[in-house]
């Protein structure tokens, strides 16, 4: 079996790359450069290549370094998941459970995924917070959120991931909006309506998803960027006086201020999640299941 990396040797270097150097690096750390470099060079001899190209006081990685950089990441942030839960295990306080969500999913959606989790584990605290995006995926890998959802399915190299489900997607419109009284609607009537989106597009994989279904439907919409996160998605209808899409029962919402309604063909999104690698979680397989 090949020898595994020491992590307190893979954290030096990881130091190193990420201050591009060794003498910053050294200071962070709180080491002697002498001790540091010896550190990495005990590194590349358990690996058993070269992972920097030392050129005076400059480094340069290799494509192993590279390499190394990106997939230690996450396992050293998995080794401070795994001290952090042993200590929990030896205490006395309550377990915890911490799910993280985009302002595109609803507080009702994320009740209604982890509520068998809730149930079938009783001294189990659960906490739902609200991300952007960015904080989001940040807050999974580090180990501060346990799990991660988000819409559509971005691409995360350095995560675990997985579509949990599909949700069918309606449209939001204000009461007195020329479409309020249709049962149902196609995404083709929306042709002529701003759409409230929750990041602009090309900078949320939900957005690109809602943007191109109204492409399929023959039109290229024009868009509005909520300026009220957190709420409810059905919120952007009165505060954008656009359409939204929202994945809420079909029928009036906020006290009758919103109707909701059903599109003639079903559009379904998926729920992504997002946990951190080399972790697991007895909770986490509840819900995902």
């Amino acid at each position: 079996m090949p020898p595994v990396p020491d992590l307190r040797r893979l954290t030096h270097f990881i130091g190193v790359a990420e201050s591009g150097g060794f003498t910053s690096a050294a200071r962070r750390l709180h080491l002697s450069q002498q001790a540091l470099s010896h550190s990495v060079q005990q590194l590349e001899k358990e690996i058993g290549v070269p992972l920097l190209v030392r050129a005076g006081r400059r480094i340069a990685l290799t494509p192993a370094g590279q390499t190394l950089v990106d997939e230690g990441r996450p396992l050293l942030a998995a080794a401070r998941t795994l001290a952090q839960r042993t200590r929990a295990a030896a205490s006395a306080h309550q377990d915890s459970f911490v799910i993280g969500h985009t302002p595109a999913i609803s507080n009702h959606d994320v009740y209604s995924l982890i509520s068998p989790a809730i149930t079938a584990a009783p001294d189990t605290s659960f906490t739902v917070v609200q991300l952007f995006p960015d904080r989001l995926t940040a807050g999974v890998r580090d180990g501060d959120v346990q799990l991660g959802l988000r819409r559509a399915v971005a691409p995360q190299e350095l995560l675990a991931g997985a579509v949990i489900r599909y949700d069918s997607l309606r449209v939001a419109v204000p009461a007195d909006h020329r479409l309020a009284t249709r049962r149902r609607i196609g995404i083709a009537d929306l042709a002529h309506e701003p759409i409230a989106l929750w990041a602009a597009p090309g900078d949320s994989y939900y957005s690109d998803f809602l943007i191109n279904a109204c492409r399929r439907a023959g039109f290229e919409p024009q868009y509005r960027v909520s300026r009220v996160q957190g709420c409810p998605p059905e919120v952007a209808a009165l505060t954008e006086g656009t359409v939204a899409f929202v994945t809420a029962p079909a029928g009036p919402t906020l006290d009758d201020a919103v109707m909701v309604i059903e599109l003639d063909e079903p559009l379904l999104v998926p729920l992504q999640g997002l946990w951190q690698p080399h972790t697991s979680s007895a909770i986490r397989d509840l819900i995902l299941r």
